[in-house]
């Protein structure tokens, strides 16, 4: 009998979340995602401290600024870290933005011009990149030129339906919703443990994936931010999950069986009117566990950073 991920795989598209090539090597997604908090923790990997020193090199060479610098090695190391991973899986490298410019509309788009850049310099067609952004209604308007371009974007740091929507509405390629740290919310706020069935972040990416799939939105969506592998289990038949390296072992160790739990709507029914930005305002204001955590992540992916930068600094000054 099939392994639990070998089983998953058939059903759900897997992608890797994680910056570490020797994890990706062994699990074999199709997709990988990284972030500013995983950038940092690769960038910690011996085995990567060439990339860093090529990103040094090249932020020396475009800029005698100390802060372009910084800047310039920061994307460069990132890119790197993307080339080094689309060696291995045959499909998409997720690249975020840099958290500061989650507000930034006009600084996000400039961004993402420039992270593609420099994947094209180094061979890599836009096609096999995802730019990634917060699910701000800046990040999301941002998304939407983006798409326009030709340039497929990630949005992540998405916790309720109002996000959800915007995105479907912004015709967004992919979003990330996350379940996890939905679950953390609820388990400090209730003080309740949740089975996987009644996990409140199971139960809302379920409910975007039914959205989508019955008003016929193409935007893909991939869970995101799981602390168990019984929510994996719960979203079998979700577009695509992206997973951490630990649950992926989990589940290769694993023979539970896997059943198809979402499925593609048997009507399609045209949707409604698009949010306003008034309306989208409201309705996640309305949610105090997606202001809170929205906030959060992006006040966390900023201070990676930040110590990302840190450590750039160091070596430029060396």
């Amino acid at each position: 009998m099939a392994n639990t991920l070998e089983q998953f795989k058939s059903i759900t598209t897997i992608v890797a979340d994680t910056g570490d090539i020797e994890a990706i090597k062994r699990y074999q997604p199709q997709d990988a995602t990284t972030n500013p908090s995983l950038i940092l923790k690769a960038a910690q990997i011996p085995e990567y401290k060439h990339l860093i020193a090529n990103a040094i090199e090249w932020a020396k060479s475009q800029s005698d600024d100390l802060a372009q610098q910084i800047e310039d090695a920061g994307d460069k190391l990132a890119v790197n870290i993307g080339l080094e991973i689309l060696k291995i899986v045959p499909g998409r490298i997720s690249t975020e933005v840099d958290a500061r410019l989650s507000f930034d509309k006009a600084g996000s788009i400039e961004k993402a011009h420039k992270l593609i850049k420099l994947y094209e310099e180094a061979g890599i067609d836009k096609s096999r990149i995802l730019i990634k952004l917060a699910s701000t209604w800046e990040g999301i308007c941002a998304a939407k030129e983006l798409e326009k371009e030709g340039i497929n974007c990630n949005l992540t740091l998405l916790f309720c339906f109002a996000q959800a929507r915007a995105c479907a509405e912004a015709g967004v390629f992919l979003i990330s919703p996350f379940v996890g740290r939905i679950l953390d919310w609820y388990k400090k706020d209730t003080g309740l443990e949740y089975s996987a069935e009644e996990d409140p972040g199971v139960i809302s990416v379920t409910n975007i994936y039914n959205y989508y799939k019955r008003h016929g939105y193409k935007t893909v969506v991939m869970g995101a931010s799981f602390r168990n592998t019984g929510e994996i289990i719960e979203l079998a038949g979700c577009d695509r999950l992206t997973i951490g390296p630990a649950l992926l072992e989990e589940m290769a160790n694993s023979d539970t069986p896997v059943v198809q739990k979402l499925q593609a709507a048997s009507e399609v029914v045209a949707p409604g009117a698009a949010l306003s930005e008034a309306e989208f305002r409201w309705e996640f204001n309305q949610d105090p566990m997606a202001v809170e955590k929205l906030a959060e992540g992006i006040r966390n992916f900023a201070i990676d950073q930040g110590k990302l930068e840190d450590m750039l600094k160091a070596e430029l000054e060396a």
